[in-house]
């Protein structure tokens, strides 16, 4: 876990992510992101010269099988007080909205309530589980959906709720993210989301993890790409 704390101490103060005071909800899914995440948040608490709170915030979206009990176990063990609420969102994108495509609009509905529900705790900075893998699935995904160069930024501030967002988890890899939830005994609820691996994501990072097979530094040559602005060479039209 040495390893998932380090980049999340350095994601922290390069960005300003934490300050004194604040009031940190993580999002927990129950996935092994999310649940890392709020593992090493609360380790990186410890030392941590800013003096902050750790919320965690779980939203239930009607699917029959969710048993999210490990999770507010694990939150009891390493005291961090558990909120649950739950909602029907997925029984209305795929019962009654029968969306083709429900990625996005689940996304977007799981956000809204949880920016409402910061709001109503006092949250002033709400923590997803987004990795370095994630940002570099995202990137690609916009150049081969959307046509643009566009990837999640670390530090968001939300004007229409008055919330920041942050990504703590940015300089962490997904493989070493599994590694420190096996060696640590993290609990991870799978979900029974029917469209779980089945999406244009999963498409993306099985790309980019065959690439990296044949150039084993591929990611960091990316995420070294998106931050360095200085050296950004684009056709743009005059």
């Amino acid at each position: 876990m040495k390893k998932i704390v380090g980049c999340v101490k350095r994601a922290v103060e390069e960005f300003n992510m934490i300050e004194d005071g604040d009031v940190v909800g993580v999002g927990v899914s129950g996935g092994k992101d999310s649940s890392a995440l709020l593992y090493a948040l609360r380790l990186y608490q410890n030392f941590s010269k800013a003096k902050f709170q750790i919320k965690a915030l779980t939203l239930t979206l009607g699917f029959e099988g969710f048993d999210i009990s490990p999770i507010t176990k694990f939150c009891n063990e390493l005291g961090i007080e558990h909120v649950v609420v739950p909602t029907q969102i997925g029984k209305v994108i795929f019962e009654e909205r029968k969306e083709k495509n429900p990625c996005s609009l689940c996304a977007r509905m799981r956000r809204g309530r949880l920016h409402n529900l910061c709001k109503e705790l006092g949250v002033t900075k709400l923590a997803l589980g987004h990795h370095a893998d994630d940002a570099i699935q995202t990137l690609f995904l916009s150049m081969f959906y959307e046509g643009r160069l566009n990837t999640f930024e670390p530090v968001t501030y939300l004007d229409r709720k008055d919330l920041i967002m942050i990504r703590p988890l940015m300089y962490a890899y997904e493989k070493d993210i599994i590694s420190s939830v096996d060696r640590h005994n993290i609990p991870v609820v799978e979900s029974p989301c029917p469209a779980n691996k089945k999406t244009q994501r999963e498409y993306a990072k099985e790309l980019i993890n065959d690439i990296e097979k044949d150039i084993p530094n591929v990611k960091a040559n990316i995420l070294r790409a998106m931050e360095n602005k200085d050296q950004m060479y684009l056709w743009f039209k005059k």
